[in-house]
């Protein structure tokens, strides 16, 4: 029950990251065999297609590269690989032409025809590009057309299992993927392996991310021994609706609300903000502002669903329906008029900061593994901001598509342990084969509660600790999961694969979050309130060691800016 394919270059995931280092590449080489590989629809499933904010980048002359750098690192807590952080900025101009005039983005305009930049909060400068609040739909769907043009192959509705590596394990050679619809199983010879797929907090009981993420790739990459780093650093938007009992619990009304002027409010009618963060109040970074909004709900000044309130009724109606009509869309669909009335919110689970350790050009530690998108690490350092996202994974997309496609060439396919090949299909089989174990979704459901309560905005040693026991007792359920039925479109089957994915990463997560010390960005420890850059100013790395990890730290290097002094 297995097939066999050759290609040069193999791309695991279709968002935003993945499309463009597939068209990039094939620009660079047209002679080059790429394969795509999308767990859902190519171009309808992912996050970027959900991005409702925008893209950060310079373009207006009283703008400049440094300070928009200099927002990024010092909202990311001076975490960020500078490096990576300046590449970032440094290439976005390009990237957003060309995303505009080859790619045929369609970006909103001034009324004196220049593209239309807005506030996002954590930045010094209006420098969001953006088409609405839909800018997502409006990125991907572009770039699915431009990739509809080409003779890529594209392999929808199929997932990454295992990475294939020599035999010495230091090279990758090629993957392990499952057809969804079929349930059967391809072997993949490539030169070179791009995880691009998204990672995504789904294990969070509230999260903003697609449903079908489930931080395979990390946990593929760990699996084949890539170095992690910062995995502790898990972004948590301030403000996801809460809707209880609904798919939209979680579903976020985006940064832009509250760069044009929205207003935060607890249970009591009090401005919180204000108390929390009094020069930028709402406008601060997401980790400021999620700390915030999870403090008054804990301290009992919440909504009755748990909660808070945001408001922009009083920019007017007319703006905010004018602006912000996919939200508004969103909100009336459960009973909310966003333009005219305040609309409940919570904090909720958004993105991973950490990930696997790339250079510029997304070279990871194993040959032949690269990675972009929200699969790496660095960039953004212990907080993105808002509009930093949807950049990094179009910017790094198309640097490493260029990168890949030049390192292929004069490389050769190497090959890989079938004893590697089978192994991967009965690790998977073994839950159609299992007796009678828990359900999948009850073990998610158990995981989500974990890592809310106890590895989740507000950390302390204790909660991590009992968070480490209880994973690892998970683990050991999970060996047990039961999918019962066909192999075809088995959702459940799926469930559990994703489960173990989680897993691993909840682990890895958790295991960081005791290891830090100290309060950095999204990584907040009431046990250790105050960033402490004289021993903590220093990444985490994690990596496979036999059936367990080793963990060590390595200094930040602050090549291009330093934090004051304190």
């Amino acid at each position: 029950m297995a097939d066999q394919l050759t290609t040069d270059i193999l791309i695991l995931g279709t968002g935003g990251a993945g499309l463009m280092a597939a068209l990039h590449a094939l620009w660079r080489a047209p002679a080059l065999d790429i394969t795509l590989v999308s767990k859902g629809m190519l171009g309808k499933s992912g996050c970027t297609r959900m991005v409702q904010g925008g893209f950060n980048v310079v373009l207006d002359p009283k703008d400049s590269i440094q300070a928009h750098f200099e927002d990024t690192v010092k909202g990311g807590a001076f975490l960020n690989d500078q490096d990576l952080a300046w590449t970032l900025v440094e290439d976005a101009p390009r990237v957003v032409k060309e995303l505009e005039n080859r790619i045929g983005c369609l970006f909103d305009r001034a009324p004196d025809g220049r593209v239309h930049q807005k506030a996002f909060a954590g930045q010094t400068f209006d420098r969001t590009v953006h088409v609405g609040d839909l800018t997502g739909i409006e990125i991907m769907s572009r770039l699915r057309d431009q990739i509809f043009a080409t003779s890529l192959r594209c392999l929808q509705n199929t997932r990454g299992l295992e990475l294939l590596t020599s035999r010495d394990g230091k090279k990758v050679v090629g993957a392990v993927l499952l057809d969804i619809e079929s349930g059967e199983f391809i072997a993949v010879k490539s030169k070179a392996v791009l995880l691009a797929t998204g990672a995504g907090p789904l294990m969070y009981q509230r999260a903003a991310c697609a449903q079908e993420k489930s931080m395979d790739g990390i946990a593929m990459a760990y699996r084949a021994g890539a170095h992690l780093m910062d995995m502790e650093m898990v972004q948590f938007h301030p403000t996801g609706l809460v809707v209880p009992g609904s798919r939209l619990n979680g579903a976020l009304l985006e940064e832009g609300l509250r760069g044009a002027g929205a207003r935060l409010f607890n249970g009591r009618g009090e401005r919180y903000m204000e108390r929390y963060d009094p020069e930028r109040k709402e406008r601060s970074t997401r980790d400021k502002v999620s700390r915030a909004g999870f403090m008054e709900i804990a301290a009992g000044r919440g909504t009755e669903n748990g909660g808070v309130w945001i408001d922009v009724s009083h920019l007017g109606a007319e703006f905010v329906e004018e602006n912000f009509a996919g939200m508004r869309d969103r909100c009336l669909s459960i009973g909310f008029d966003l333009a005219r009335e305040r609309v409940e919110v919570a904090p909720t689970a958004h993105f991973n900061m950490g990930g696997i350790r790339i250079n510029r050009d997304g070279f990871t530690n194993l040959e032949g593994l690269f990675a972009a998108g929200e699969d790496a690490s660095g960039v953004h350092g212990a907080n993105r901001l808002g509009g930093n996202g949807v950049a990094e994974s179009t910017v790094y997309g198309a640097r490493v598509g260029d990168a890949v496609a030049a390192w292929v060439e004069g490389q050769k396919h190497d090959e890989f342990s079938q004893e590697q090949f089978k192994q991967a299909q009965a690790e998977a089989n073994r839950f159609l084969e299992a007796g009678n174990g828990d359900s999948p979704w009850l073990l998610r459901d158990e995981l989500g509660r974990i890592m809310w309560d106890k590895v989740g905005i507000v950390r302390d040693a204790k909660k991590l600790g009992e968070a480490l026991d209880e994973i690892s007792a998970l683990q050991k359920r999970a060996l047990q999961m039961k999918a019962s039925g066909e192999r075809r479109f088995n959702l459940t089957w799926q469930q559990t694969l994703d489960m173990r994915n989680m897993l691993t990463a909840s682990q890895l997560i958790a295991r960081s979050a005791l290891t830090r010390e100290d309060s950095r960005g999204a990584h907040f420890r009431e046990d250790f309130p105050e960033t402490d850059n004289s021993r903590w100013l220093a990444n985490i790395y994690l990596a496979r060691n036999g059936a367990g990890s080793k963990l060590w730290m390595e200094p930040v290097k602050l090549n291009r800016l330093k934090p004051d002094a304190k």
